[in-house]
């Protein structure tokens, strides 16, 4: 079974780069306190690694 994250919007992405708003949609995140499960590779990695000031992540 594939390894699965768990992404939680915890910040907002008003006044935020294009670029950042287009990631958390890509994430699957349009709302603070929402959340979503990604599969874990590193194109996930490096999609929260951009937002990671916005996002919690868990195991």
């Amino acid at each position: 079974m594939a390894k699965k994250i768990q992404v939680k919007q915890i910040r907002s992405t008003i006044g935020r780069p294009g670029k950042q708003h287009k990631i958390m949609n890509s994430l699957g995140l349009r709302g603070i306190g929402q959340h979503n499960e990604l599969p874990d590779n590193p194109m996930v990695r490096g999609m929260v690694e951009k937002v990671k000031h916005l996002v919690e992540v868990t195991e």
